[in-house]
């Protein structure tokens, strides 16, 4: 079968590998589509990051490089391994894509997704969803119902951007501001609408603030090079401040501007993956009684968050701006993202 192969810096290559063989307690799925990912660029860029490098496998996919990418898919059931009963071939599903040791301190006090081994499938090894097929074991796969299988694609970003609501403990009637609105915070905007928060979304890119208004993610959305954000966000609130801020962008200046735009004993959740250190005023921090809390991934959050998607609270159809085939992952799907980044909010691959 076709799969797309990490095989260093720079170096992907759609190759003929062998068919994954089905195993006891696990499920054999047909990919329908998989979404490309910012990790899937950032190991493009500057690999192997979560991709083990030659030599060096993966302690708990015994993998190395060259993997099979790709880790935001969906597909269809075409095969039940022994034991797994509780699903049928035809069946609509997803992935949450993890490898974890279950015997870390983490995964015993049952926060798997901060296991001290953790890996995620499509990056670490076990396959990956830019193939034509894949076997996961029967804990990770999240039937979906009639969700389409294209927006299906992204509910795996999606259950990152339902996590990072929970972590903020956000509710009804709060005034929440986003930076950025990247794929992720866009997202992040949509769980926050759907759970009745009103959302400011801040951000400079003319398409991008496009796509915040259209979907309808957004309540207010502000270019701080055009507008003060910070008074902004005091006329909407009455002089308060926003409840909840979430960092999307990994750049300095608007984590800074979040620390000025939240309320005394408000919450900053951090969202993104920075590639170098932030600098942080600390005053602020203390000065206000802000809580500044870290986010990553997923823990339990699938099954609420195709909830979400069942219930008409997320339409996840927007935020596709591209469907390609596996063959021009790279010329039409990571050329785009990194050279014309504000032409593409989520670019899907149908292998």
């Amino acid at each position: 079968m076709k799969a797309a192969r990490f095989h260093g810096r720079k170096d992907i290559r759609i190759e003929e590998v062998p068919e994954p063989e089905l195993r006891p307690g696990a499920v054999a799925i047909d990919v329908a589509w998989c979404g490309i990912c910012g990790t899937d660029l950032h190991e493009y860029l500057d690999g192997p990051i979560f991709c083990p490098a030659p030599g060096h496998p993966h302690p708990l996919s015994h993998e190395e490089s060259p993997v099979t990418l790709g880790h935001e898919f969906s597909g269809t059931v075409s095969a039940l391994g022994e034991g797994v009963a509780d699903l049928a071939v035809g069946d609509s599903v997803v992935v949450e894509p993890y490898f974890v040791c279950d015997e870390c301190g983490p995964c015993r006090a049952g926060n798997y997704h901060l296991c001290e081994k953790m890996g995620f499938i499509g990056l670490a090894g076990g396959g990956g969803g830019l193939s034509e097929k894949i076997v996961v074991d029967r804990r990770w796969v999240h039937p979906i119902g009639d969700i389409p299988l294209d927006q299906a694609a992204l509910i795996e970003p999606l259950s990152v951007a339902h996590h990072a609501v929970r972590r903020s403990d956000a509710s009804a009637g709060d005034v929440a501001l986003v930076g950025g609105a990247g794929p992720i915070g866009l997202l992040v905007a949509a769980v926050l609408k759907a759970e009745g928060v009103t959302v400011i979304m801040s951000e400079l890119s003319d398409a991008r603030k496009a796509k915040a208004r259209e979907t309808g993610v957004a309540d207010h959305v502000i270019d701080p090079s055009q507008e003060d954000l910070i008074a902004r966000v005091r006329e909407i609130t009455g002089g308060f401040g926003a409840d909840v801020a979430f960092e999307c962008t990994s750049v300095n200046a608007v984590l800074d501007q979040l620390f000025d735009a939240v309320k005394p004993t408000g919450v900053i959740v951090n969202v993104s993956i920075w590639g170098k250190p932030a600098q942080l005023d600390m005053q602020k921090l203390v000065l206000k009684e802000i809580d500044l809390r870290g986010t990553i991934a997923y823990v339990r959050d699938h099954a609420a968050t195709i909830k979400l998607v069942q219930e008409g609270k997320v339409d996840l159809e927007p935020f596709i701006t591209g469907r390609i085939a596996l063959d021009d992952l790279i010329d039409e799907g990571f050329d785009t993202l990194i050279n014309r980044n504000e032409t593409a909010v989520k670019i899907i691959v149908h292998p």
